[in-house]
């Protein structure tokens, strides 16, 4: 059996076919490994920061992140990687990047002196001021793993209305928070290692932050929802207001101005629409990601407190229900204008088509008055000019009676009278025919 080796992508050995891979394998299979679980030994201290980076931010904090890791020496990220991870002093480093916003989380010695998130995060956050920013701050957690024998307990840490405890599945975990920011501005979550290991609890930790993360970024629809709230109301009450004068209208111009007016409308909303589509959109992913890790964790209720998965439904689902009754006003408004505009372009068209009929009407009607007034003009035109004809051949008859042609001028010319007649009627008729009418 011949060796054979992967080159490229591409099988190659004695005997066997060269494979040409598809552009996009390698990413595909990369996927699957591109932010992997990693073991964190109990105490520790971990400082999480989420920072939008749309656009074109996301190329210029990975340069960042290069220059950071080379000054000290470190391995710098490749270029396509999205996650990447180092290690100097007692500190490490994890960043993440992902489709519209960047992770950096610290992993930080716990000093158990002083009790748990003693001293503050903000004075453990030094590291982050060594990079710069790479946009607008969105997430920000403080999170304490410590172990479960250190007397350190929920209850006195965090707001008792706002606490959510919850056992993981096989009780080896109990992760608790209040969803509150602190002085500093971060969200502190507390996690109790009951046996883990570090596999396990590095596991735990990573979805705790996913789920306080992917939960920031879920409720960014609210407020996108809240600003076209007023905008759509305005304009529901004004189609309400054009429809009712549609049955009123009357005449091309007003309908006109109801028509432009709606198109108008249309075109606010659909902007609206455009600006926030994305937006809801990523809300509504953002929101199953948190149900996904949820479930995956597998709560347990600890005693009365709730579990994080009824405290989110509970605080979670009217802003997310508030993002999709928004979308759903707004395709049902774009229905309604348009079929209002229609009805109203239906109007207008036909408004147009009775105009256009009567113009018809009324340049038929020129166009007989002016064949009348051609067959008047054809009538005189034939009689002036068998006037000058006869003329110039009674003059023609004088000069022959005169040169001593037997004829007498005056009856020559009256017999040439009818003559002339016909043959510039005749003459005339055909003329019209070939020029006018086209007949020969």
């Amino acid at each position: 059996m011949s060796a054979e080796t992967i080159v490229g992508g591409v099988i190659v050995g004695e005997g066997a076919a060269r494979l040409t891979p598809h552009p996009l394998r390698a990413a595909v299979l990369g996927e699957v490994h591109a932010r992997p679980f990693t073991a964190i030994e109990t105490p520790r201290r971990v400082l999480h920061f989420g920072f939008d980076t749309g656009s074109t931010r996301g190329e210029a904090d990975r340069a960042a992140l290069t220059a950071f890791c080379t000054q000290r020496g470190l391995t710098p990220p490749k270029p396509h990687d999205k996650h990447h991870r180092v290690t100097f002093g007692g500190t490490v480093l994890r960043w993440e990047q992902h489709s519209e916003f960047t992770t950096y989380t610290w992993e930080l010695p716990a000093a158990t002196a002083g009790g748990a998130f003693h001293p503050s995060a903000a004075s453990l956050a030094s590291p982050m001021a060594s990079l710069p920013q790479p946009g607008p701050l969105i997430v920000a957690i403080d999170l304490h793993l410590v172990a479960d024998g250190a007397g350190i307990t929920p209850e006195p840490i965090f707001d008792r209305a706002s606490l959510a405890v919850a056992d993981n599945y096989d009780a080896q975990a109990q992760y608790a928070t209040d969803f509150r920011p602190d002085p500093a501005g971060f969200v502190r979550i507390l996690v109790l290692d009951r046996g883990l290991g570090s596999d396990r609890a590095g596991a735990i930790v990573q979805r705790v932050l996913e789920i306080e993360t992917y939960r920031t970024l879920a409720l960014l629809g609210l407020p996108e929802a809240q600003r076209l709230a007023p905008s759509i109301a305005r304009i529901e009450k004004r189609l309400a207001e054009v429809t009712e004068a549609i049955q009123e209208s009357e005449g091309l111009a007003a309908n006109h101005l109801l028509l432009d007016e709606l198109t108008a409308l249309a075109a606010e909303l659909e902007a609206g629409a455009a600006a926030s589509q994305y937006r809801f959109g990523a809300s509504r992913a953002y929101d199953e990601i948190v149900h996904r890790r949820l479930a995956t964790i597998g709560e347990r209720k600890v005693g009365g407190l709730p579990t994080w998965s009824s405290f989110l439904t509970r605080r979670m689902a009217p802003a997310l229900r508030t993002c999709v009754t928004t979308e759903e006003r707004q395709a049902n408004l774009s229905r309604k204008l348009a079929r209002a505009a229609n009805l109203l372009r239906t109007r207008v068209d036909v408004e147009q088509e009775q105009q256009s009929r009567d113009l018809l009407k009324s340049m038929n009607e020129r166009t007989r008055l002016q064949l009348r007034l051609q067959t008047t003009v054809e009538g005189l035109s034939v009689a002036a000019i068998s006037y000058y004809v006869v003329s110039l051949f009674g003059y023609l008859a004088k000069g022959a009676h005169d040169a001593g042609v037997p004829i007498e001028p005056s009856y020559a010319t009256a017999a040439f009278v009818p003559v002339a007649l016909l043959g510039i009627w005749f003459m005339v008729r055909r003329i019209r025919r070939r020029h006018v009418v086209g007949e020969e």
